[in-house]
């Protein structure tokens, strides 16, 4: 008999199950956290988690953390997982996660992309991004190693705990690069996963954190809400881990695509990139709401015209701002479109 490679009858139950085990968690979670929003130091949670958008209307912050504990929840309920990937996906989402938060709160604008944070590094200041690459990295390697690896070596093993921290860690960012605009990472998150989801390895450890993405994908398109470094370093993470259940070539081939892509984010604007192709910025607008039309206003006699950002300080361009990206550092680590804080 010919072996199925999908993952059958029984794996797709477990997909579905997983995925609305992700879905009704991450909706309760929302829930939970935006009536009750957590403060820290003494500040109010909606002064917190609360931004402006381009538009004047208040986004949160809270889809993140509503993702991360959702996805958490359910990824330690859902059926099919090992208990060493339920506790490397919970190590990888959950870790990634906590960085992104720490960013999203303690970050600046000051240094941005991998060479802005390893410039400030070498004149001995040490960015918030700086410790979120970092803790991210670290993070994919604990996560590798509590995974394990079926190579008989030991020099096998060590071999794909590196490759495999490292997939972990650069999907990660590289979702981070995509919250640039309103359920943009999300839909990378579910056109990538769905694959993952597809074959027999991987389904297990998608399947919730693609749940809880599409659960909470209506607060993002409506501006509501937005994941920031929270929620897309959490779920580019747990997708990576899935991706470490392919072969090894097929890893190799997922490295070197991540790289690529990362590597580039420090020379061209993703959004432009989009913007520019007809099929991606149709995905990319799909659910989305009609960009505010400007409302011309005198400038005084000391103003240029014309001079006016579309994007005011302290204001996430993510949340449904134009898609004339300011250049290639919307693509850098500080992909969330925060503009108080590097990615």
């Amino acid at each position: 008999m010919k072996r199925r490679n999908g993952p059958g009858r029984t794996g797709a139950l477990r997909l579905l199950a997983g995925a609305g085990l992700g879905a009704v968690a991450a909706r309760a979670a929302y829930t939970a956290l935006t009536r009750r929003p957590p403060g820290l130091n003494g500040l109010p949670g909606e002064d917190v988690w609360g931004r402006t958008n381009h538009r004047g209307e208040p986004v949160t912050l809270l889809e993140g953390p509503a993702f991360v504990a959702g996805a958490a929840a359910a990824g330690l309920l859902a059926p099919g997982a090992s208990g060493r990937v339920r506790a490397a996906a919970l190590l990888a989402g959950a870790g990634s996660g906590l960085l992104g938060g720490y960013d999203d709160l303690a970050g600046s604008a000051s240094s941005r992309g991998f060479k802005g944070h390893l410039t400030a590094l070498a004149r001995g200041e040490v960015t918030s991004g700086a410790v979120k690459i970092l803790g991210i990295g670290a993070t994919g390697l604990a996560a590798a190693a509590v995974a394990g690896s079926p190579a008989p070596s030991r020099a096998g093993r060590g071999f794909d705990v590196l490759l495999n921290g490292a997939i972990v860690a650069g999907s990660a960012n590289l979702m981070n690069l995509f919250d640039l605009r309103p359920g943009r990472a999300i839909k990378v998150g579910l056109i990538t996963g769905t694959p993952l989801a597809l074959t027999r390895s991987g389904a297990a450890v998608v399947a919730a954190p693609l749940g809880a993405a599409a659960a909470l994908l209506p607060e993002d398109l409506g501006e509501r809400a937005m994941l920031g470094d929270t929620g897309s370093n959490a779920l580019g993470a747990l997708l990576g881990l899935a991706a470490t259940r392919l072969g090894r070539g097929p890893r190799l081939a997922v490295l070197a695509g991540l790289v690529a892509l990362n590597g580039a984010s420090e020379f061209v604007s993703f959004t432009k990139v989009i913007a520019g192709n007809p099929v991606l910025n149709r995905v990319d607008m799909l659910g989305r709401r009609p960009a505010a039309a400007p409302v011309a206003q005198p400038a005084p006699a000391d103003d240029k015209p014309g001079s006016d950002d579309a994007f005011r300080p302290g204001v996430p361009p993510q949340a449904g701002a134009p898609d004339a990206a300011p250049g290639p550092a919307d693509a850098g680590p500080a992909g969330n479109g925060v503009a108080a804080g590097p990615a």
